[in-house]
């Protein structure tokens, strides 16, 4: 008998888009599945939407609770699985029909305790990018972290994922912080200690002006920063050899932080100046590595001639690909 599998839904006010991610996990061509999906204290009808789900078919499962965030949604659904297997899935956005399918059998032919597969992103603007996770393969994980670090193929999004249950044992998303994928991820890929990569996309990752990750800047977008610095120091310490990967990786954090600060109406001269201290005292040292992508080099390069040049670049940039 195929193994049960455990898909975790967290669910906050996705009215319009929670008959498509539902629809598309019903549609699996792998069936044996425990769907739960954890209403986070919605003040729409998506709580009334996953009820009558669960009216109609004995997979899904409802949880109602207080609102605590996507971290804490995400851990009551894993601490509610019983599954051999998880998986986490946004619930604003949506799976191709073999997206469990595919996962598990790379996990029963390897043996691995994860898989990673592919996405495409998808722009409100109706553009689209299809992230591909290259060949697929077998890792270390030091070799997963590697390629997360340098961005080849592999990123920290917990979707798109399969999991064996029991990496949850020592390892939860923090509540009360964004960008909680970055503080997660590569906890979890250290305790499998292999990955097998799916290249395929199977997980469709919808950017909304409205979600989490989209919204205008505040203080709380420096989470990512807190995050990275976590990861990297406890990537440096486990595998030495990674240091300018991680090195990288937390200038990264830096950038991406400076890019959403630069598309904010308002000012946040403490931040800014917060960042771009960092960059001026570093970037010198991570344009020497030859590993760092061409997309890192051209921002970094554009820093040079200040804040305010480089907001000029990157909003034009935006507004070229449609995403202003």
């Amino acid at each position: 008998m195929d193994e049960l599998i455990s898909v975790v839904l967290p669910v906050y006010n996705v009215e319009p888009y929670l008959h498509r991610c539902v629809d598309s996990v019903l549609s699996q061509t792998y069936s044996r599945l425990e769907i739960l999906l954890v209403d986070d204290g919605s003040t729409d009808n998506s709580g009334a939407i996953c009820d009558e789900y669960a009216a109609k078919d004995d997979r899904i499962k409802v949880i109602h609770k207080e609102n605590g965030g996507l971290s804490d949604a995400r851990n009551v659904g894993i601490r509610a699985a019983t599954g051999r297997y998880v998986t986490v899935i946004d619930s604003d956005d949506y799976v191709s029909e073999d997206y469990v399918e595919v996962l598990y059998n790379a996990v029963k032919e390897t043996g691995c305790p994860i898989a990673f597969g592919g996405h495409r992103t998808l722009y409100e603007s109706g553009s689209s990018v299809e992230k591909a996770n290259g060949e697929e393969s077998v890792l270390s994980a030091e070799e997963t972290l590697r390629r997360i670090l340098y961005d080849i193929d592999l990123d920290l999004s917990a979707w798109s994922k399969l999991y064996e249950r029991r990496l949850f044992d020592t390892v939860e998303y923090p509540v009360g912080r964004l960008f909680e994928d970055a503080a997660t991820t590569y906890l979890l890929v250290d305790l499998a200690e292999r990955v097998a990569v799916v290249s395929k996309p199977l997980y469709m990752y919808m950017v909304r002006t409205t979600s989490i990750t989209g919204q205008a800047f505040s203080p709380r977008k420096m989470d990512l920063i807190t995050s990275t610095r976590e990861m990297t120091d406890y990537v440096v310490a486990r595998y030495p050899a990674l240091t300018k990967a991680a090195a990288r990786r937390l200038m990264f954090a830096y950038l991406s932080t400076l890019s959403k600060l630069a598309m904010s109406r308002q000012r946040f001269p403490k931040e800014q100046e917060e960042l771009m201290t960092y960059i001026r005292a570093h970037r010198k040292e991570i344009l020497q590595d030859p590993m760092i992508p061409r997309r890192d080099r051209l921002a970094l390069h554009t820093t040079k001639l200040g804040f305010w040049f480089f907001k000029l670049v990157w909003r034009s940039y935006n507004k070229l690909r449609g995403r202003s």
